[in-house]
């Protein structure tokens, strides 16, 4: 993403800043990459007022032009304080998103207004595109990553119960998915305090 954002300086000419906005944990909205303090404050400002392109085009639309902020009345306290305290005073943004999810946001900004024409429009949606698919597929990876990582210590958690209690797999897994169900804890979180503490949550039962 870092090197995403470096990119999107090159290929749309008018814009000064850029920054990734993404959306975590369907409610938790971050900017993991930015092209410096302007723009990750231009992408926080909107988080703390609730209000600004960013969040408007995860909710409602593709994309956002913003040709003069200090002209803009969709953004009464964002758009104002951006020109002034921060020297932007134009942008774009472009909805990160799939056909299945919305992903995040990709913001333009520039220090002069009208920057960008219906060249650099054009030229961020498609840019757009193409960083969702790349931010989808980290995340599709990283979870593959995580399901591994889970699996192991699950199996590690089974194997302790079978050394020392003579249970079947099916068993240890059965003992496993109950201390979850009661303790109401994910069943990798019980399988991860058993490795670590070979003591089960919810439970004294020293292993």
């Amino acid at each position: 993403m870092a090197r995403a954002i470096e990119v999107a300086l090159e290929v749309v000419p008018g814009c000064d800043y850029a920054g990734i906005t993404l959306v975590k944990n369907r409610h938790r909205i971050q900017t993991p990459a930015a092209t410096g303090a302007v723009a990750r404050r231009c992408d926080q400002l909107q988080l703390e007022l609730d209000e600004g392109p960013c969040l408007d085009v995860l909710r409602d639309t593709e994309a956002i032009t913003c040709p003069d902020l200090l002209q803009e009345t969709r953004w009464p306290v964002w758009a104002p304080r951006v020109a002034r305290e921060l020297g932007i005073r134009s942008m774009l943004c472009f909805r990160l998103f799939t056909t299945t999810q919305s992903l995040g946001a990709l913001n333009l900004y520039a220090r002069k207004a009208d920057a960008f024409d219906a060249r650099d429009h054009a030229t961020g949606l498609a840019f757009a595109a193409h960083l969702a698919v790349a931010v989808s597929s980290s995340r599709d990876i990283e979870g593959q990553g995580q399901a591994m990582t889970n699996r192991t210590t699950i199996g590690q958690a089974e194997g302790i119960l079978m050394e020392r209690f003579g249970l079947s797999p099916e068993q240890a897994f059965t003992f496993l998915k109950r201390i979850s169900q009661d303790t109401n804890t994910k069943l990798a979180d019980v399988a991860i305090e058993l490795v670590r503490t070979r003591v089960t949550p919810g439970t004294q039962l020293l292993l």
